[in-house]
């Protein structure tokens, strides 16, 4: 599982300092607090110093005493250098949480207030459609969009009630993440660009993104570009998912093409994500992007590895490269043997 090319400017390049990188653990729920103290066994073993802060925070700490997340955590959080999350999310069937509480309460307000504009997701391995070897990237701008919450209700609860769910796009965010999307294709071998949209139905916000992709482009001459509507670009990733090199799309559509990619790629479990701070004007978050499995607590189906390469996706974005490479390879090495999920972790971190 090769490694990542952050996008850093020169005076992000700076001299690497002995200093102990202040991490912010959220175990989270579920599996959560396994899978994310397997990562962290994973980076200690690599001798890179860190310093703890662990949160307390998802929708198990809901159910114990209604909180969720007030602005005294936020900022300790804001003080981290970055953050590894676990999933976030009551069992399924479980009604006892509503619905929103745990996504735009925590999840959602940390991506928005810690500036997360960038939710970058690698995929390599081995196409469990075609057999071909896949390495390619998606960057989702990941605050604006029908995320950001704009909308309501008219007349909620009686026979003509009106709900609104508005997608909400400016320059600035289009822009910053197109030209993320730009720098990051310049960095990789094939230097291939795909827009992902729907700018035939979708009229004023997917006119809005094409119009800043051709502007930015012209920057851009080394880098050949394409567009795909949304729902051709889900074919394309079961039927010929090697023709992308990396993919920038709006926040919903990047949310839904992910999960597909994870499992063309052999399943979320071995899929990982940061949601990142380009200009480190925040801390980065970095996660795996499956969900918290309550049924499969305690048992040997639980799998790390999603976990660990988000943590070796910190390291990386954090300017250790070479611990998180040698993470990367030693859960290269651990599951080319197919041990039972459960074990992994230990593994791993005794290979590093």
């Amino acid at each position: 599982m090769g490694g990542l090319s952050f996008v850093r400017t020169v005076e992000q390049q700076g001299e690497q300092t002995n200093m102990a990188h202040r991490i912010g653990v959220i175990g989270g729920d579920g599996i959560g607090p396994q899978i994310v103290a397997a990562a962290m066994k994973a980076v200690r073993a690599t001798g890179v110093e860190v310093d703890e802060v662990s949160f307390d925070l998802g929708a198990d700490r809901y159910l114990r005493d209604g909180y969720v997340l007030d602005d005294a955590d936020l900022e300790r959080i804001r003080g981290c250098d970055a953050i590894l999350k676990g999933p976030l999310g009551p069992a399924i069937g479980d009604a006892r949480v509503p619905g929103g509480t745990v996504e735009r309460g925590i999840i959602l307000r940390l991506r928005f207030e810690l500036d997360q504009y960038i939710n970058l997701r690698p995929f390599s391995g081995t196409s469990v459609a075609t057999g071909e070897v896949l390495d390619f990237v998606v960057i989702r701008e990941n605050t604006e969009g029908s995320y950001a919450g704009e909308g309501g209700f008219l007349r909620k609860g009686t026979p003509h009630e009106v709900a609104t769910q508005g997608s909400v796009n400016t320059r600035m965010g289009v822009e910053r993440c197109v030209r993320y999307a730009f720098d990051l294709a310049m960095a990789r071998p094939r230097r291939h660009l795909t827009l992902v949209h729907k700018t035939n139905v979708l009229t004023f916000a997917g006119d809005l993104w094409q119009r800043t992709f051709n502007e930015v482009a012209a920057e851009y001459p080394d880098v050949s570009t394409a567009y795909n509507h949304v729902d051709a670009s889900c074919i394309y990733l079961v039927e010929d998912p090697a023709r992308y090199d990396v993919i920038v799309t709006d926040n919903l559509f990047g949310d839904i093409l992910t999960d597909l990619a994870g499992a063309v790629v052999g399943g979320v479990g071995f899929a990982g994500t940061g949601n990142l701070n380009p200009s480190r004007t925040g801390p980065s978050m970095f996660e795996p992007v499956h969900g918290s499995a309550h049924d499969s607590v305690g048992t040997d189906r639980v799998n790390p590895t999603a976990a660990i390469l988000a943590a070796a996706m910190m390291l990386e974005f954090l300017g250790e490269a070479d611990a998180g490479a040698r993470i990367r390879k030693a859960v290269d090495d651990v599951t080319a043997t197919n041990p039972v999920p459960v074990t992994i972790g230990d593994a791993v971190a005794e290979r590093v």
